[in-house]
């Protein structure tokens, strides 16, 4: 088995890159890509790691996009190599953008009496501060008991203190992707909220006229029928299965790496294999 969705320290996990790649070995897992969001800080710190015990680490990164005025998570896969200079400079302009959002969102926090500052939440963030460790500031300082209130009263769309973060669109990120020689893949398609499956299936297939390379067919969140739907769209676009837990440690306490929550996740090898031999060019 494997997992092609995890994050680490790097960005909203809480498991340094090297023990994420000790937990995936214990786990029994026969590869893994780190997917932390919008930085490849954690694949690049357990890459050498991970050679030198002989264990499989597939680079990976999580990109945030705006598809019809909603956020849709992009998982890029780059099985061939490293993605190139250019992709990693435009990366870091996403960064840029993820860092303007929480200057904003801690004056926002301070306007509604929320005293906490920007250094506090980086010094948990460190490469790539995220909400997630806004809401560990807020629960060690008092203001909420659990991430989840964190997100309720303050960080969450509907919260006190929410600012919209700039993202860039899907098309311009699949394009992105493609030209880094990766493969683009919709996370856990059962976030685009939907109600009915047409309306869900509309969205996939606009998508993959943009350049969607993939879908993430198996997730933590999605039932059995989410599965079975999802891996009908697949057959349909001509789409590359994927599929991973989320795993964030102690962010997600009730998701396993390699295993999801309650044992609802279980990725075969042979979706690393065809990743490994797609090609996109060929292909579409």
């Amino acid at each position: 088995m494997i997992d092609l969705h995890s994050h680490t320290d790097a960005s909203d996990g809480t498991d340094s890159p090297r023990e994420l790649v000790d937990r995936a070995r214990a786990a029994g897992l026969s590869a893994l890509s780190i997917t932390d969001h919008d930085t490849f800080a954690g694949y690049e710190q357990a890459r050498e790691y991970a050679a030198g015990l002989g264990f499989v680490l597939l680079c990976g990164i999580e990109l945030s996009t705006k598809f019809h005025g909603k956020t849709v998570h992009v998982l890029a896969y780059f099985p061939q190599g490293e993605s190139s200079a250019a992709f990693r400079a435009w990366v870091r302009e996403q960064q840029e953008y993820r860092r303007d959002r929480n200057i904003r969102l801690i004056a926002r926090l301070n306007e509604v009496g929320v005293a906490i500052t920007l250094a506090e939440v980086e010094a948990l963030g460190r490469t790539m501060t995220g909400r997630p460790h806004f809401a560990r500031v807020l629960m060690d300082k008092g203001y909420v008991r659990t991430t989840q209130e964190a997100f309720d009263a303050y960080l969450a769309e509907e919260g006190r203190a929410f600012v919209q973060r700039e993202e860039v669109a899907l098309a311009e990120a699949l394009d992105r992707v493609r030209a880094s020689a990766g493969i683009a893949v919709m996370a856990h398609p059962i976030r685009l909220g939907k109600r009915k499956a047409a309306e869900e299936e509309a969205l996939v297939a606009e998508a993959v006229e943009l350049g969607l390379a993939g879908l993430e067919v198996i997730h933590s969140d999605h039932t059995a029928a989410d599965v079975e739907r999802y891996r009908g769209y697949a057959a349909r676009y001509g789409l590359i299965e994927t599929g991973g837990s989320d795993y964030h440690g102690g962010n997600k306490p009730d998701i396993d790496l390699g295993t999801g929550r309650r044992g609802n996740v279980a990725v075969p090898d042979e979706f690393f294999v065809r990743l490994q031999g797609y090609r996109p060019e060929v292909q579409r």
